[in-house]
Formats: C-alpha cells, structure tokens, sequence
C-alpha cells in the first residue's frame, strides 16, 4: 500500500490538485482538526467540490487533527511538543476510531493525507502516516 501525504503552505489548490492527480490519488484526507483555511481554496467545501470535480474523492477527519494546544506548539515550531500533544490526543476513543477508518479507506483506495504544513516532518500526519507504515506496511510518499 502507498500513502501520500501533502501540504498546501505556499501552494495553490490547482497546484495540489495536480500533484494528487499525478500520483494517481483517489481520495484526499483532510486530517486538519478545522478544515477551514484563509488559503483560497483550501476551506472544506470548496475543496471538496473542487476535488470532485477533478475526480478524487475528499474524506475530512476531524478527530485526527491536532488540537489547539498542538497547533500553538507547531506555529511556535515547538514539533516535539506537537507530537507529544498529537500522540496523547490519539489515545482518545474518537481519534481511534477516526484512525481505524483511515485504515481502512487506505486499504481500499490510494489515499493522501492533508494538512498545511509544507514540510511533513513539522506536521502531525508524519505521525498518522508513520503508524500506517509501521503498523501495516504502507510505503509513505511525501508529495
């Protein structure tokens, strides 16, 4: 199984969608704890609809987002304290739950997981992306 992951700082939706499209995605997941973004075309539905019309499906996650204290700790460019925040965040039931359907659709269809930040490292879907790897074999590709 092959996961993506992707970040859309300094992108265009257009410029994302196409990246997607090259490596052959069918459903985007949008991992963000707010899917709403000041980026144009990055909020919820607009991205959505624009992935439709291109032909990939769009899943938003919401409990596999990073709460607020983590999100503080990444803008800050504390990482290690996001994850920790991020890592104990993924012991609560509904962001297990919301794993466990990412498992799933990942098994089922070439998935890339969404979020903003640029570098996949100082994000928390390295996080996400990692377990899938570890736990299930994925080989992650960071677009």
């Amino acid at each position: 199984m092959k996961l993506f992951t992707i970040g859309y700082e300094g992108s265009t939706q257009a410029e994302v969608i196409g990246r997607l499209k090259t490596a052959g995605v069918e459903v985007l997941v949008d991992v963000r704890a707010v899917a709403a973004s000041r980026r144009a075309g990055f909020s919820k539905t607009l991205l959505g609809q624009s992935l439709k019309a291109e032909g990939v499906d769009y899943l938003h996650l919401r409990a596999l987002g990073t709460p607020k204290a983590g999100r503080d700790a990444a803008r800050k460019g504390d990482v290690a304290t996001m994850h920790a925040i991020f890592n104990a965040h993924m012991q609560e039931p509904d962001a297990e739950a919301a794993f466990q359907q990412l498992r799933h659709v990942a098994g089922e269809k070439r998935v890339a997981l969404l979020c903003f930040e640029a570098e996949a490292c100082g994000c928390h879907r390295a996080v996400l992306a990692d377990r899938l790897a570890r736990e299930d074999g994925a080989e992650v590709v960071d677009l």
